[in-house]
């Protein structure tokens, strides 16, 4: 398993992590802001909100008394009306700046791109929106600064074809401005946050597990500070709206009208360019060319201690994959800060993102740990973390399947074929099992034995257990017809294709059932590696489908079968390969430090072979085993472990 470092290429990425890093020593990871802009979006779009409907109880909405009724909150409630108008005022401001943030580190990170397109288009829809409803919100008090806002506005837009002119005429004097108005701009300054709030609940939904809520301590932190500027500065309004005389000076909000002095400076025409261009650009960002090196592949993420195996898109973070399927990863920050997510990376490649160095350490790098938030997949990975403190065990889905084959394979292996209901399909990894539900509960598992390509039918291989109580089922009462309960895919065990070394295959008796499956993915896929299927059984009888395997040898040059009978009976006449099917692949290959090694059998198989293949050459990176649960570097919990995924070794 290998991590590589992508560097802070540009400045924004510097600018972002100097920024995070000076933050941390005054906040800790924990609470450091920049790690929670979008969090703190929410939070201050809330205090907007609530604020704003104070505010709006007391507000006359009409021209005689706009003013009047401001005035009167501001200075008559002091310290309610006055403190929440400007509370309202600063946090609205704190939102354009945090909103701005969010999107430019982004950016800065490339987080916009591929699946990440509609957060970014509907991130921009947000600010655009924000942006209205501020301006929106400095036409309602009536003083100079609304008479510029709205004079300018209807400049603005009148220089538009479809308008041609006909806002101005209604400001021409204090006449033309009528009740209606401030009734207009009152529904839109109530309509606007509401199009807001919508719009980011849909941009919420497409970030798994996206926090809405700060840590208390960041929130108490910026009302007291926005308090504190209230207090301080408090917003006040300006000379009463005059439309008969121009307005002359102003205290400007650079956070929500700087196009207001562009207006003034370049033109209206020349400001919906810019604004138009602008906003085009930021549109088509998601889509334009990137640097060369760009990964642009999906992969597949085996976990534990899950079981499960997710797809990871490309450019997307191994924490990302992995909340989106539900999974309990632990995490905070999310930026490479506070090193939360910490894993251990058993398999695979991956790419991480620009970190704090204090978040993983080279030592832990060395010893193959990753940070959720930052890895991102550069081949199929294989990772074990400690699930979320109290996170509720992801559920496993649940079918009913009817039994439509029932086929002797073996004296003692029955070929089981299920359909569930409702002719259903149900999408699986190549190597994965499924849980047999009993009626009390218990459980009993076995391997997918076809390919993910097969069709909706569901094969497995049941071996008889002396005793056992599904085995023994399925061999004397199980008939065509019947139903059963199954949950899964289940199990992290599968064909990995981001190498090109040669594959050996062992299988151990009905270890055969997930090889079968892995074997026929790679034929439809294509696969140019060389596969050599170790089959080791007791006796000739016990190679139930011997005969198909020979056949996959004469049709496929990249694929060699070899059988291994360790107590062949005299009526078998055998003259083939003897003894332990491990012993066999030992006499093969002397060296095994270019192979990759799938291992499908019972542990007692598996614990032998493991180490004489590891004196051989091979590396943990490249041995695999379904016994192990796809992890040989985790010792096996005792002699007495039993591997459930093989067919059905257990009743």
């Amino acid at each position: 398993m290998t991590s590589t470092t992508l560097t802070a290429s540009s400045l924004g990425q510097r600018a972002f992590l100097g920024l995070e890093k000076f933050f941390n020593a005054f906040f800790g990871e924990r609470l450091n802001p920049f790690y929670y802009l979008g969090a703190i979006a929410y939070f201050l779009l809330w205090v907007v909100i609530f604020s704003g409907l104070y505010l709006y109880a007391f507000f006359e909405t009409s021209v005689v008394h706009a003013y009047a009724s401001v005035d009167a909150l501001t200075h008559g409630q002091r310290y309610v009306g006055g403190i929440l108008r400007s509370l309202h005022r600063y946090a609205s401001d704190a939102l354009v700046l945090v909103i701005v943030l969010h999107m430019l580190r982004h950016f800065a990170f490339n987080r916009h791109r591929g699946f990440r397109w509609f957060s970014w288009v509907s991130g921009v829809v947000i600010l655009w929106l924000t942006y209205a409803s501020g301006i929106n919100g400095y036409m309602l008090p009536w003083d100079r600064l609304s008479q510029f806002v709205v004079t300018a506005t209807t400049e603005w837009f009148d220089v538009l074809p479809v308008l041609g002119g006909s806002m101005a005429r209604n400001f021409i004097s204090n006449v033309n401005v009528s009740d209606r108005l401030f009734s207009l701009l009152s529904f839109i300054h109530i309509g606007l946050p509401l199009g807001v709030m919508t719009v980011l609940w849909i941009h919420t939904q497409r970030v798994p597990s996206a926090r809405t809520n700060p840590p208390r301590p960041i929130m108490l932190g910026w009302l007291a500070t926005l308090t504190a500027l209230s207090l301080i500065k408090p917003a006040l309004s300006q000379a009463p709206a005059d439309m008969a005389t121009m307005v002359a000076t102003l205290d400007f909000d650079w956070f929500y009208l700087p196009t207001y002095a562009l207006i003034q400076q370049w033109g209206p025409a020349n400001t919906w360019y810019l604004v138009l261009g602008a906003t085009a650009l930021l549109l088509a960002l998601p889509w334009l060319p990137q640097r060369a090196g760009t990964q642009h592949k999906s992969w597949s993420m085996a976990t534990h201690p899950d079981e499960r195996i997710v797809a990871v898109r490309a450019g997307e973070t191994l924490l990302d994959a992995g909340l989106r399927e539900g999974l309990p990863l632990p995490f905070e920050c999310r930026n490479g800060g506070c090193g939360v997510c910490k894993c251990t990376l058993l398999h695979g490649k991956v790419a991480l993102l620009p970190f704090q160095a204090l978040a993983l350490t080279d030592q832990e790098r060395a010893a193959g740990k990753t940070l959720l938030c930052c890895a991102q997949a550069l081949s199929d990975v294989e990772i074990d973390y400690v699930p979320q403190a109290g996170a509720k065990t992801l559920p496993v889905k649940q079918y009913v399947a009817r039994v439509t084959q029932l086929d002797l394979m073996a004296t003692d292996v029955m070929c089981l074929v299920l359909q569930i209901e409702g002719g259903g399909k149900l999408a699986y990894h190549p190597g994965q099992y499924i849980n047999i539900v009993l009626a009390d509960g218990a459980k009993r598992s076995f391997s997918f034995a076809t390919a993910p390509e097969a069709g909706g039918d569901i094969e497995l291989h049941v071996r008889r257990v002396d005793g056992g109580r599904f085995t023994t089922a399925v061999f004397d009462r199980l008939k065509l017809g019947d139903s059963l309960c199954f949950e899964g895919p289940l199990g992290a065990f599968t064909l990995r294709e981001d190498s090109d070394k040669p594959i050996i295959f062992v299988a151990g008796s009905t270890g055969f059932a997930p090889v079968k499956s892995m074997l026929e993915h790679a034929f439809v896929i294509g696969l140019k590696r060389h596969m050599i299927l170790y089959w080791g059984v007791r006796s000739r009888r016990d190679l139930y489908l011997g005969e198909l395997a020979e056949q996959w040898a004469r049709e496929h040059a990249n694929f060699t079968f070899v059988p291994v009978l360790s107590a062949p009976l005299p009526e078998d006449r055998w003259s083939g390969r003897t003894g332990l099917v491990h012993e066999a692949i030992l006499s093969d290959f002397p060296d095994l430090s270019m192979h990759q090694v799938y291992a499908c059998g019972s542990v007692q198989m598996v614990q032998a072979a493991q180490p004489a293949f590891a004196r051989r050459g091979l590396t943990s990176d490249d041995c695999f085993s379904d016994a192990f649960h796809l992890a040989p570097q985790r010792p096996l919990l005792g002699q007495t472990t039993e591997l459930v995924q093989l067919g059905g070794t257990h009743g």
